[in-house]
């Protein structure tokens, strides 16, 4: 059993962990509570070996609907370089997490909200989801990587035109643009994010580990030390008991049996 958080559920089904976000009355807007609540639940679940998958939900009203304006409409430019920090914190943990991350987006994910599912390493999301970056329309521009991570997932045009002219994009468009994994059924997002997570609970600890490292330092590094670190934690995969099960199955044409240590 876990603690019982104000603005979060965290709960854990075997080896797969869920995190909802649960304000239903503001939609689940961002605010710094929330932010605390899901930065302890990561470290429970970072430090928890059993725990292979963890899926990120707002639950089937709404992913995130933004940050909580009233909490930030007075700051000054020392508090709003905090309120980045603190979010910046946030999703960077998310993206760092040693274990796949799937974000199951139902209803609006929108500024920080869209910031946090892009942090995921897989966004589920169901055919009315929203997604958006409007916070030129409040006389600000993202603030918790949303510019940075937009472009590596839609390239510069389409993330000009989402950031800047403010366009709010639905699920099949999302998926039709690179920025979402999959578009499902609003009644399906959960039942398809519980499918992958079961899929990768298959595979190998470590190795999905190392692959996540991987390319997450492609990303942040460019092609040319990526390559140098993607040889290094490909040497370190022989270190692991499964990668020796793993060829072993293979030659000896029978299913893996993985201990997913790591």
């Amino acid at each position: 059993m876990y603690k019982e958080f104000e603005n979060i559920i965290l709960e854990t089904k075997g080896s797969i962990s869920t995190i909802t976000i649960n304000r239903p009355h503001v939609m689940n807007a961002l605010c710094k509570g929330l932010h605390n609540d899901i930065v302890e639940a990561l470290d429970i679940i970072r430090k928890d070996q059993s725990i292979r998958v963890l899926i990120l939900t707002g639950g089937k009203k709404a992913f995130v609907a933004g940050a909580d304006i009233k909490e930030m409409m007075e700051a000054d430019s020392f508090e709003a370089e905090r309120t980045a920090s603190q979010a910046h914190f946030t999703n960077d943990f998310i993206e760092a997490l040693p274990i796949p991350v799937i974000a199951a987006i139902c209803g609006p994910a929108l500024g920080g909200g869209c910031e946090i599912a892009m942090a995921c390493d897989f966004r589920i999301a169901g055919e009315k989801a929203m997604f958006g970056l409007p916070e030129t329309g409040l006389g600000v521009i993202p603030g918790a990587g949303g510019t940075q991570r937009l472009v590596t997932l839609v390239g510069p045009v389409k993330a000009k035109e989402m950031v800047m002219a403010g366009k709010v994009i639905r699920g099949k468009e999302a998926f039709d643009t690179g920025l979402v994994t999959m578009c499902v059924s609003d009644d399906e997002v959960m039942n398809e994010a519980t499918r992958l997570a079961e899929k990768l609970c298959e595979k190998p600890a470590a190795a999905l580990q190392y692959a996540k490292a991987a390319i997450n330092h492609a990303v942040e590094n460019g092609i040319s030390t990526g390559k140098k670190y993607e040889k290094s934690l490909f040497s370190l995969c022989f270190e692991t008991e499964d990668q020796k099960e793993g060829m072993k199955a293979f030659v000896e044409k029978r299913p893996p049996l993985f201990n997913h240590k790591r």
